[in-house]
Order: C-alpha cells, then sequence, then structure tokens
C-alpha cells in the first residue's frame, strides 16, 4: 500500500541546483559516462546499480580514486560468499601513503585543540616527520607487519601520528580512550597482545585534571606482551618520575631520523582492531583491512560527504569510538582534521560552536547525546 503525500516526511532541505553541480558525487557520474560509458537519470538508478554490480562499481571507485598499489585490482572479487569473500586479493597497497599523498604546504594536515590551551595547526611536513620519527623507532624495537600496538591516549597530534606510523610499517593499531577503566581494556587487549604500548599519565576534561598513571602500571602488570611503553605527556608528567618498565619518552622517540617508507600490504592485511560494545560477553574484536578502509573512506568522505581538500572535518567523539578512525580517513581525500579535545560544554555550553566557527569547520558530526545537551541548553 503505498502512503500519501501527507504520510510522507517533510523534505527539510534540497541543496540548489549549483551545488549538486560541483559536488564530488557529481564528478564521479560525468567521469562513469565519459570513460564507462555508464549514464544514470538519478542517484536512486546510480545506487541501484552499485549494488547490483558490485564488482563494476568497487573498480570504478577503485579507478576513479587512483588507488596507488603493486599487482593487479583484478579480479575485483574471488567468491562472494560469506563468510570467504576476497576482495582484491592480488593487490598490494598501504593505507598511510594514500594519506601522505595528499600532504601539500598549501594547508594544514591538522588543526589541534587540547582543553585549557590554544588550538595550533599542525603542517602536512611536521606531521611526516613525527610519523616518520616513530616508524623508525617502532622498528628499532622489533615492531614489523603484523605486531599490534595499543593506544592509551587522548585525541592529540601525537595520536595520529603514532597511527600513520604504524599504518607505514603494518603493525595493527589499537585504541582505546584514556577515560576507559582497566576491567575495559583488558577485556579488549588481552585477547590481542599487544608488544607496544603508547600512554599518558594523565589529561584535562571538564576543567579537571585526570590521573591515569595507576590504570597504566595495571596494564602493564596484567599485560605481559608489552615490551615498550612510548609516554606521551600530560599535565600530570612533571609530577615526579614514572617508573613503567620498558618505557621511552615521546621526546626520544620522535628524535631519531625519519623513516617514512610505505610498506605495501596484502589488501585485506590488519589496518587496526576495533571493539563490539561488550553487552553480551566480552567485546569481539574486528580487524578491518587497509584496503578496504581505504577504498571505503574514500568512497564515504568524498561521494557521500561531499568531502575534498580545503575542507575541515571535526567529528566529536574519544579515541576508543570508530568515528576517530572516520575523522582520520579525512586525511585521504586531503581535507583538514581537527581534533578536539576535552569537554566540548566547558567553560560554557557555546564553546564547541564558537570554536567550530573560528576555524571554519565545513563539516561536523557528533552523537545525539551532545545535540540534546544542547537543546536543553536552548542552542
Amino acid at each position: 500500500m503505498e502512503s500519501s503525500a501527507a504520510d510522507r516526511p517533510q523534505i527539510l532541505w534540497t541543496p540548489p541546483p549549483e551545488q549538486v553541480a560541483a559536488c564530488r558525487l557529481t564528478d564521479y557520474q560525468r567521469w562513469l559516462r565519459e570513460r564507462k560509458g555508464l549514464g544514470f537519470d538519478d542517484y536512486h538508478e546510480l545506487w541501484r546499480w552499485s549494488v547490483a554490480e558490485l564488482e563494476d562499481f568497487w573498480r570504478t571507485i577503485w579507478d576513479y580514486f587512483q588507488i596507488q598499489a603493486d599487482g593487479s585490482p583484478e579480479p575485483v572479487l574471488g567468491g562472494a560468499g560469506m563468510p570467504g569473500a576476497e576482495w582484491f586479493a592480488r593487490a598490494r597497497l598501504n593505507y598511510a601513503e594514500h594519506v601522505f599523498r595528499q600532504a601539500t604546504a598549501d594547508r594544514p594536515a591538522l588543526v589541534v585543540r587540547e582543553e585549557g590551551s590554544e588550538a595550533r595547526e599542525v603542517s602536512w611536513d611536521e606531521l611526516r616527520r613525527a610519523s616518520g620519527a616513530i616508524a623508525a623507532t617502532l622498528k628499532d624495537h622489533g615492531v614489523r607487519a603484523g605486531d599490534r600496538v595499543a593506544s592509551y591516549l587522548p585525541n592529540r597530534m601525537e595520536t595520529v601520528a603514532a597511527f600513520l606510523a604504524c599504518a607505514s610499517i603494518g603493525a595493527v593499531w589499537s585504541s582505546c580512550a584514556p577515560d576507559m577503566g582497566i576491567s575495559v581494556l583488558l577485556d579488549r587487549w588481552r585477547q590481542i597482545e599487544p608488544s607496544v604500548l603508547l600512554a599518558t599519565d594523565s589529561y584535562r576534561y571538564n576543567g579537571k585534571v585526570h590521573d591515569r598513571r595507576e590504570t597504566v602500571e595495571k596494564l602493564l602488570r596484567a599485560l605481559p606482551s608489552v615490551a615498550t611503553v612510548i609516554h606521551v605527556p600530560g599535565p600530570l608528567a612533571q609530577e615526579g618520575n614514572l617508573d613503567w618498565p620498558g618505557m621511552l619518552p615521546w621526546s626520544d622517540a620522535v628524535n631519531v631520523e625519519p623513516d617514512l617508507g610505505f610498506q605495501r600490504l596484502p589488501f585485506d592485511h590488519p589496518l587496526w582492531i576495533v571493539y563490539s560494545s561488550g553487552t553480551t560477553g566480552l567485546p569481539k574484536a574486528m580487524a578491518h583491512g587497509h584496503g578496504g578502509i581505504v577504498i571505503t573512506h574514500l568512497k564515504t568522505l568524498a561521494l557521500q560527504h561531499d568531502l575534498r581538500p580545503g575542507d575541515r572535518l571535526l567529528f566529536l567523539g574519544g579515541t576508543g569510538w570508530i568515528v576517530w578512525n572516520l575523522q582520520v580517513g579525512g586525511l585521504l581525500v586531503g581535507a583538514t582534521i581537527v581534533l578536539y579535545d576535552g569537554n566540548p560544554a566547558w567553560p560554557d555550553p557555546q564553546a564547541l560552536w564558537r570554536f567550530l566557527d573560528r576555524h571554519g569547520v565545513t563539516l561536523f558530526g557528533c552523537g545525539a547525546a551532545y545535540l540534546v545537551a544542547c537543546m536543553k541548553q536552548g542552542l
């Protein structure tokens, strides 16, 4: 039974024709018509083709975004059964290589704001040097492709640099936010046995300093696989010497000759491990591969979010939430990612909105709880 016009949701906004003409999705449709002889009357026809002709669709995404890889993109899909489907089995690539091909001196890679501090811009050159130095340090400490690296860090430049360092050498990243407690951390990291832990001593939230030193000490006693701890200093870094076994200060870890090569890996080589909520037992560890994330984030962020060089992306969330991973993906399309660490309503409910305006954020994402809180404040 078809619904009447009165039953249909009201359209709140429609993009003007000039915006539609200039968006990335329109450019992709134009490319399909000119390069592949594929024409579609509207978005829904394009969508139906994309889900009906999986191999053709994803091969065009590969070509349109000029994926850099060794080997061949053919066959696109080796068997469609689940589980067992194998995508781009003959291709080898690297996530970090696709990030740094966007490097430019014309705009920053990051804008970083930590609670209690002024925001600062991080150039692509600074990000490259930090990532290259951490990659060299990890290799010097025996980390190889497939080894797991755990991160217990806030939403800072160091976190992004360390992640890209891991990706460049094929180490597998696993991040938890510093507000997570010891049992939550161990439920996740005991499953993957990390050899390196990046950890902070403390962080600021809602105008207060939160001490994480004891939590890190408990982690190290419970995770015998950890041989090296890279300490990223927080507000309490100067209050006494830390005695974490295998500790290497961040300042030492980046004070080496950068070595940012890009090891091209099988398409499904794990890039990071994320986790389910753990409401029905232990959190389920889920590995996402280099290739799947590269091609999916390019498609999602460029075509569906119309993100491009010159845009600024901020997704409000901690480093233990999957949207942090998506936000870093903004670098794949040349956008500047904006890291906002701290309470968005401190020192007042309009703090984040002023920040978004001041720093020219063009794409903003958040959870519903923040919007509800703003509504209650009359914003």
